[in-house]
């Protein structure tokens, strides 16, 4: 009698854990649905006319008409160049998000290592100029770059955006998890110095915060409207944002709805990319801290 009530609690454990994990799946099946829903839509939306009424669920035949007209000369000349803001996008997102998140982690470097007097303070006026919204300083921000005569440029996109706080606290509490100040210290008694430490012995081992901070400083400025909008004024020079909005606000007669849909479709691809290139540094980093645990 226990052999066989021992087998019957098997049976219902696991008859109770088969049926958890279909409702787990069924649930994450809808989830992805739900989350991937707006950009079928989008597709579809992409491959019709010109004028939209409706939802349709197959596509249309105008796909190859929209890629014509979104890079005819004429949207070239009304809203700007898509190749060029495709270009010029990928460019500041590139070189701001590289910039951000090597300085961001090598000032997280210098706080979580060295014990100087002033690190508590240092840690303190970061977190206040995170607090400063971008809007608050907007104004003296573009006098400034007007004196300077960098209006119309992409250095005040790209140069700013080293002094990130939010990627900063984010690498200094990986740090604080993942870097031990032996192996720092090792590597100062072998004879090795501090820039070569931080390159040779420290990125490495930050390889899944750099990954995760890359694509989120990527898509920020991929995404950022608000200062070049404030600073850009040439439509050779226009990003991505940009030149949407050019489009949105189009008149009636020139508005093209499933050109202006391609052009969403075109300006997520990169996105995707970069996180696909870079999610296998993530998915490493967590399998190696679970199996260091």
């Amino acid at each position: 009698m226990p052999r066989s009530t021992e087998i019957v609690g098997e049976k219902t454990n696991s008859t109770g854990l088969l049926i958890h994990r279909i409702i787990a799946y069924v649930v994450l099946v809808l989830l992805v649905v739900i989350s991937l829903f707006p950009f079928y839509l989008l597709i579809i939306n992409a491959t019709r006319g010109r004028s939209q009424a409706g939802i349709r669920w197959y596509p249309d035949h105008f796909l190859a008409t929209n890629f014509k007209n979104l890079f005819s000369g004429s949207t070239a000349v009304a809203y700007g160049s898509v190749w060029r803001s495709l270009a010029n996008s990928l460019f500041i997102s590139a070189c701001a998000s590289l910039l951000s998140v090597y300085f961001s982690a090598l000032t997280a470097y210098a706080t979580h290592v060295y014990q100087f007097k002033l690190r508590k303070f240092a840690d303190m006026f970061i977190l206040i100029v995170m607090m400063v919204p971008t809007q608050a300083s907007a104004i003296g921000f573009y006098q400034f770059m007007n004196k300077l005569g960098w209006t119309d440029t992409y250095i005040p996109l790209i140069i700013p955006a080293i002094a990130a706080p939010a990627t900063y606290y984010f690498m200094k509490q990986y740090m604080a998890s993942a870097l031990p100040l032996e192996i720092v210290e090792a590597a100062r008694i072998d004879g090795c110095g501090e820039f070569k430490t931080f390159n040779r012995i420290v990125t490495p081992i930050l390889k899944p915060a750099f990954a995760v901070q890359i694509i989120f400083t990527f898509v920020t400025n991929w995404n950022n409207y608000f200062m070049p909008r404030l600073i850009l004024t040439t439509k050779s020079k226009y990003t991505i944002p940009l030149v949407l909005n050019a489009m949105r606000y189009a008149g009636p007669q020139e508005k093209d709805v499933g050109m202006f849909s391609l052009y969403i479709v075109l300006a997520i691809l990169p996105v995707v990319i970069v996180y696909l290139c870079l999610s296998k540094f993530i998915i490493r980093g967590v399998a190696l801290g679970s199996v260091k645990g």
